[in-house]
């Protein structure tokens, strides 16, 4: 009777691969694959980078980047989490007015896990915070791979959606039937396209969805006066013009 040999997984330490958190975990992170992995462990539309070592006041942010909506900022430690990149964390946010913020390290400890949890339960709506493990693993001989695991996120897009419709029911018929439209096209798509990311549902004319490419994205729009369905293309780029004309 034969038996199948199995390889073992192995969890590989940081540094091994990492040896400088600035000069090299960041600038791996920033690439646009590893960002839209990010983007999907999150449940994120996407992640368009804006910026590496960003200046806020006298000190430096690791990723600006945003998801076509708000600026959203990654923080990066490849030590266990401390009170230092904590504040640094909050500093950052109220420097660029970050909307969505992303800590990454190699494990948290159980008061800066408490600690995100109480920020998404006690701040406003519209600003979240997530807590991410990044792992390294390996089969036998195999190539490194990366791992996000999402340890911290907010009731978010359970209060978001929760909040949203709370908030439809007070607003004009016109935004109660946006908010329904988009509600109602969301399930479609989750169900039928689960590939595609898409922002949250909200009481407004548009819905921006990712096509998987840095800077570009679908705009779907609802014009309830002309009873018109529209989808367009939108290029965020100082050079759009001649990005447009090259595709």
């Amino acid at each position: 009777m034969s038996s199948t040999t199995l390889s073992k997984l192995q969890r590989v330490p940081l540094r091994e691969v990492w040896k400088h958190e600035a000069a090299e975990f960041t600038p791996w992170l920033a690439e646009q694959d590893n960002l839209d992995t990010l983007a999907e462990v999150l449940g994120l539309s996407e992640l368009v980078l804006e910026a590496t070592e960003h200046s806020v006041g006298d000190f430096k942010l690791d990723i600006l980047c945003t998801d076509g909506d708000d600026q959203i900022i990654i923080e990066n430690q490849l030590e266990e989490t401390d009170h230092k990149h904590l504040g640094q964390l909050l500093a950052y946010a109220a420097g660029v007015g970050a909307k969505k913020v992303v800590w990454l390290a190699q494990s948290f400890r159980p008061e800066h896990r408490s600690a995100l949890e109480f920020l998404n339960d006690n701040t406003t709506d519209d600003l979240i915070f997530f807590g991410v493990e990044v792992e390294l693993w390996r089969i036998g001989d195999s190539p490194t791979a990366p791992k996000f695991e999402v340890v911290v996120k907010p009731n978010d897009w359970v209060k978001t959606s929760r909040d949203d419709v709370r908030k439809a029911r007070d607003d004009s018929p016109t935004k109660q039937l946006q908010q329904r439209f988009w509600v109602e096209l969301k399930k479609y798509l989750d169900k039928n396209a689960p590939h595609i990311r898409h922002q949250a549902a909200r009481p407004q004319h548009w819905l921006v969805i990712a096509i998987g490419r840095s800077r570009f994205a679908l705009g779907i729009t609802a014009n309830t006066r002309d009873e018109r369905i529209g989808v367009e293309l939108y290029i965020v780029s100082s050079t759009s013009k001649c990005t447009f004309r090259s595709v």
